[in-house]
C-alpha cells in the first residue's frame, strides 16, 4: 500500500524552497527518453502526485493518453534523501480538481502561468522507493 507519509510530503512541497528539483522520466510519442524539470510537482493524495504543465503543447501532456508511465525522482544528497515514484499519469480536465492542482503547487510557479493556461496532471502512484540514512523502504499499490 501507498501512503506518503508527511516527510515525504514536506519534501516534495518545500523542494524548490531547498533548493532541490523535482525530475520526471518519460517516453515521448516516438519513443524517445525524456527528462524534465517540474517544480509544480506535489502530494495530491496519499497516493498520487499531481503537477501543473505550463505549455498545453508539451511532449508529456502529447504522450500521456497513448503511454502513461511517468517516473519523479527527488534528491537531498546533504540529508542522504532520496525518492523516486512511478506511475501513471493522466490529464486533468475537471475544473475543481484542475484548480485544486494549480493552487497546491509552489508559489513561485504559479506565476510563470498566473493566466492558467496550463493544463493539470495527476499521477496515480503505483510503486515509490525511499531511500535513506535509516535504510530503503519500497511502497507498492
Amino acid at each position: 500500500m501507498i501512503k506518503l507519509d508527511a516527510d515525504i510530503r514536506h519534501n516534495v512541497a518545500t523542494a524548490i524552497d531547498n533548493l532541490k528539483t523535482m525530475a520526471c522520466a518519460y517516453v515521448d510519442v516516438e519513443g524517445k527518453p525524456h527528462i524534465s524539470f517540474y517544480g509544480s510537482t506535489h502530494v495530491h493524495n496519499d497516493d498520487e502526485l499531481a503537477l501543473w504543465v505550463r505549455n498545453p503543447e508539451g511532449a508529456l501532456l502529447k504522450t500521456l493518453p497513448q503511454n502513461p508511465y511517468v517516473a519523479f525522482i527527488y534528491g537531498d544528497i546533504a540529508n542522504r534523501i532520496y525518492y523516486t515514484f512511478n506511475g501513471r499519469g493522466h490529464i486533468v480536465s475537471e475544473e475543481a480538481t484542475r484548480d485544486r492542482v494549480y493552487a497546491e503547487m509552489h508559489p513561485i510557479e504559479r506565476k510563470f502561468d498566473a493566466d492558467k493556461h496550463g493544463v493539470a496532471v495527476i499521477v496515480e502512484l503505483d510503486q515509490v522507493t525511499v531511500l535513506s540514512a535509516a535504510g530503503k523502504r519500497v511502497m507498492q499499490r
